[in-house]
Order: C-alpha cells, then structure tokens, then sequence
C-alpha cells in the first residue's frame, strides 16, 4: 500500500517576495516582478530587463566566509529551505535523520560561479581560478549543502531538466516516501542565471521577449501580442512527509501530493510536440496516479511561459485531457509575475498553487490584454479570483522534452 505524502513546510524567494508571506501577498495583488537589469551592463544586448530577486541579504541566512564559497544559485536554494525547515518545524531531537533526504535541482546550476572563473582564466591563466570552481559551479551542490546544514541523511541528490527540473525534485521527493524509502524530504529548485552569457544565449535562440520600452508588459502568458519569456530567478523549497510522520508531530499540512506524471516528447530540442502531446500524456499520467476524473480538478497553474508555441500547445493539451471542462476550469500562469525562474519555476509554481488553495484564491495571469483565438480558457486575467478549491494541478515543460504535472488536494484527513 503506498503512502500518503503531504506538503508540512514551505520557503520561497521570488522576484515578487523574498519570503512566503511576502510571495503570497504578491501573488494577491498581481505585483509585477519585471525591472531593467541591474547585475550586469546591458547596452549592448537585444534584452535589457528581466525579473531580478531585489533586496537580498544572504547574511542574513550563511554568513560571510560560507558565503564567498558559494554561487548565488546555492545562496537562494540553503535560503529558502531554511525558510522552510523552519515553517515545518521538522528539526527536533526525535528526527531520525536517516530517513531525511534532499532532492535539489537547478536547470543551469552555477553560471555566475563559471563567467566569472572563465573571465579570471582567460585574463590571468590556470592558477588563478578559483580550488572552490567547481565545488560552486555544479548543479547537485545545492542538495550537498542543505543536507550538511541539517544532518539529513537519506537520498541526496539533484535533478536538471531544464525548466522541469524542480518538478521532477518533488516528483521524486513524492516517490520515495510513497514507497516507504524515506519519512521526509527537502525538494525543490533554484535558479540565478540573469547573467551576460545566459542572457546572450537566450537572446540568441529569439526566446525571451525584446519589449524594453514596454519591460512591464512583455510577460504576458496566452496574450496573442505574447513575443517570448521574461528571465527571473529565485528558489523555491517544500518539505514534504508521510502522512502519519507528520501527524504525530502535529504538523501544519498545507496540502496533499496525490498525484505526478513524468513524460518526454522525443521531438526537438526547444519546440513543444504538437498538440502538447507529451504534455497530454504527462496530465492524463498525473490523473491516473492519484485515480480520479478530470472533472474533479479545479484550477491548474499552467506552464505559461509567454512563447508562441508553449502557450498554444499548453492550451491544447488541456483542452484535450478535460474536454468541456477545460472551460469551466480556472487556468493562470504565474510567469506573468515572476518571470520565468528556469529550473526552479515548479517549485515556487507548486508553491503558489498550495497558498491559493490554503488562502482561497487564484493567482492571476497579469498583462493579459488581447485575447488569442487559439488561447480561450479561462486564465483568470489582471487580478486574484477569490475560490475556494480542492484539487489542482501544476504543470512545467522543458527544453528537450522534459514534461512533468503534479497534484495536489486539500488535505481533508
């Protein structure tokens, strides 16, 4: 018999919040996370905004000697789950470690960690870089971290799938304690490739939206004037527990994880199959893991990236899996706030999608203005729908093929 896991913990830093509470009174209000790029000089790039974390003060959670050592994608992932540790009190002199583990992942890892180590080769040869290069650089080094952190002991490792990376941590996360392999787990992604070489590379693949004079605007998911993503960063973590652990320590449940569909296109390398086909599989798996009717699912966070084709193949894939009540659904994407955070957009995603259905209300797509002909469900445009809702599923789809939904419901005991 599998286990029930739920959702005890949650932190998140975001460029619309840099804790929980701050994320969720943005994702309330609809609050923009878009500005020009501060971290880097961009007058000669194309794209010269993205969605930045603002005001964050690492000291305040690794001090400054651990700090150095670290790239800021691994700053914001020990951040926020600390955050999260916290929130779920897990920590106590009871916890038997070795059944706590961490699944962490990052899409592109240290990239700010690999310019500027390249940047000192290049200048100054091999004996100036840096003996910490590659322990900062590599995308596992987020879950080595938070495990030394904490002393959890159980499965350690990271995922990368682009932008389903964290997705498939949680997915992953959920597996193993339904199977009885681990009590709890940290989960989720983090990202912090605004930076020259990501920016150039996206910019040349004619992905990310060119709007500089309407930066404010230009994430706009399922708008038929959509013209590409907007860049963001941030981490996102959840712990989540077999039920009955988290019950004898009487912890606050957020919601359940009853469901995950894990699915690959094996078409191309950036564009989505057609019709969402891969994602039409990954949504019907989901429904099938945790065995109930499309009918009974209220709300989905879309992928929504704000690109041509993700947003009309998304729209597609659910249209297929819900028939008539795709309609009746509520649908948002909420990359139109925060950007898109790469490989840590599935967890501070799942996150939204938990603190709606916990606070009832729905995140809105903002900068929804012109409907698309071939985009006509409901995305709950501009503002939050106060709703109250039971189940709900998130979706993420990554370049190469990488589809990954998860379920969640209220946890009703």
């Amino acid at each position: 018999m599998r286990k029930r896991v739920v959702v005890t913990g949650m932190g998140a830093l975001t460029p619309i919040g840099n804790t929980l509470e701050e994320y969720l009174a943005g994702l309330k209000e609809g609050r923009n996370g878009a500005g020009l790029i501060t971290k880097f000089d961009t007058e000669t790039f194309d794209t010269k905004f993205a969605c930045e974390v603002k005001d964050f003060d690492v000291l305040k959670y690794i001090d400054r000697k651990a700090a150095r050592r670290m790239d800021p994608f691994t700053h914001y992932a020990v951040a926020t789950s600390m955050m999260a540790v916290e929130d779920s009190g897990i920590v106590s002199d009871n916890l038997d470690a070795t059944r706590v583990g961490v699944i962490y992942g990052s899409g592109i890892g240290g990239m700010v960690t690999f310019e500027d180590q390249h940047s000192n080769y290049i200048a100054h040869g091999a004996k100036r870089v840096s003996p910490f290069f590659v322990p900062m650089m590599i995308s596992d080094i987020a879950a080595g971290q938070i495990s030394i952190e904490y002393g959890f002991k159980g499965p350690n490792y990271a995922t990368t799938s682009a932008c389903a990376t964290s997705t498939h941590a949680i997915a992953d996360a959920f597996m193993l304690i339904q199977s009885g392999r681990a009590d709890a787990m940290v989960c989720g992604g983090s990202e912090a490739a605004i930076t020259p070489m990501a920016m150039s590379g996206f910019g040349s693949a004619r992905a990310i939206s060119t709007w500089n004079d309407r930066y404010m605007d230009a994430s706009r998911p399922f708008d038929n004037e959509r013209n590409g993503f907007v860049m963001g960063e941030g981490a996102g973590t959840l712990i989540i527990e077999e039920l009955e652990h988290a019950l004898k320590r009487g912890a606050h449940i957020y919601g359940e994880i009853i469901g995950c569909g894990l699915t690959g296109d094996a078409f191309h390398v950036t564009a989505p199959a057609p019709g969402g086909e891969g994602a039409v599989r990954s949504m019907q798996m989901a429904l099938n893991d945790a065995g109930i009717q499309p009918e009974e699912v209220d709300y989905i966070n879309a992928h929504g990236t704000s690109t041509e084709l993700n947003d009309k193949n998304e729209t597609m894939a659910i249209k297929t899996v819900f028939g008539e009540h795709a309609y009746k659904m509520s649908v948002s994407s909420t990359k139109s706030m925060t950007g898109h955070l790469l490989g840590a957009a599935g967890a501070i995603e799942s996150i939204s999608t938990l603190l709606g259905m916990e606070h009832g209300f729905i995140p809105p797509t903002i900068n929804y203005d012109t409907p698309d002909p071939d985009c006509d469900l409901n995305y709950t445009p501009n503002n939050a729908v106060e709703k109250q809702f039971n189940c709900a599923l998130s979706n993420t789809f990554g370049f190469g093929g990488h589809n990954a939904t998860l379920l969640f419901k209220k946890y009703s005991g």
